[in-house]
């Protein structure tokens, strides 16, 4: 009889640290460019009912290992419904035979390897002596935003910027839990925070930009991660075009990524000036150039990486005994 093993978040949250997590996503991303990788465009099932949209996304990383992400991104649960306003799985299927091998929360592993695609992007692109990190946005992705930028950077203050003030302190808490080497703070001006940034992290639901060009100062390094349709825009169209950009997918970025598209649209944005981010990490284009320069990453989400972080959960489990066994 088949069995197939379940991974809880708490498994997952046990099993792979964000490090190992960052690596997974690396690699994943340097397949990708190198054309080991197979990650169709994800299905967009949306429901203007609730301003909800389900994706369903399947990759076959490296050749190796094949699964699927199921997520759901409903922006009113946590009001309406008092439920977190992602909810996804994990599908991990043997790339030989076929046969399903587990089925794991996907919702945390989704802020894991999103974070972790943020610390691949800073490990490549931002300035080796960035020490101050500019979060905008303090919801589900955050935190973990900042513990891939900390992993990676010498990150010794971390300021918060968000229109909720109680959401902003609830994340102060928890990152002053976390990393209690790092000084946290929340700004009272978005401004003087940018002004100060090495580091930006966009993880917002924003369809206008979160700011403005000129708070954006030489040699920042951004990394936009909560816009993840052709209608939302979090980073202003001529900071994009005045970056050195670099995204996960080529395909994915220019059907989805809404900043990427407003800028090209706007004629401020060559996209043959655009690159992929496994082709920095491959070697094969250049990553930054000079300490002035700035760059910005777009993710708009990968299946690739949930399928390698996956992979990686499941291996642990097995060699550790965790999760449970079920019988199909």
């Amino acid at each position: 009889m088949a069995t197939i093993k379940i991974l809880t978040a708490a498994d997952i949250r046990d099993l792979v640290g964000m490090p190992t997590a960052i690596d997974a996503v690396h690699a994943a991303y340097a397949s990708i460019a190198h054309g080991t990788t197979t990650v169709p465009l994800r299905i967009d099932l949306a429901q203007a009912a609730h301003q909800s949209h389900t994706f369903f996304m399947p990759a076959l990383v490296n050749n190796q290992s094949l699964g699927m992400k199921i997520v759901s991104v409903y922006p009113h649960n946590r009001d309406q419904h008092q439920l977190p306003t992602i909810h996804a799985i994990v599908m991990l299927i043997d790339a030989v035979t076929g046969r399903p091998l587990a089925m794991m929360d996907g919702t945390y592993l989704t802020v894991l390897r999103t974070g972790a695609s943020a610390g691949v992007a800073t490990r490549i692109l931002a300035r080796p002596d960035s020490s101050h990190l500019v979060i905008i946005g303090a919801g589900a992705q955050a935190w973990a935003q900042v513990a891939a930028v900390c992993a990676v950077r010498p990150i010794t203050h971390v300021t918060i910027v968000n229109r909720s003030r109680a959401r902003a302190e609830q994340l102060m808490y928890t990152l002053q839990t976390n990393h209690p080497h790092c000084t946290v703070t929340i700004a009272d001006d978005r401004a003087t925070a940018l002004a100060q940034a090495d580091v930006v992290c966009l993880a917002t639901s924003a369809s206008t930009p979160v700011f403005a060009d000129h708070e954006i100062r030489a040699g920042t390094h951004i990394n936009g991660i909560g816009s993840y349709t052709h209608t939302m825009v979090e980073a202003d169209p001529h900071t994009v075009a005045r970056a050195y950009v670099a995204v996960d997918q080529f395909a994915a970025a220019w059907s989805e990524a809404g900043e990427l598209i407003a800028a090209r649209d706007q004629g401020l944005l060559d996209p043959a000036h655009v690159v992929q981010i496994g082709d920095i990490a491959n070697g094969t284009v250049p990553g930054r150039q000079n300490t002035a320069q700035i760059t910005f990453f777009k993710s708009v989400g990968n299946a690739a990486q949930d399928v390698a972080v996956a992979s990686i959960a499941y291996t642990a489990a097995t060699q550790h005994q965790r999760g449970q066994d079920v019988e199909l």
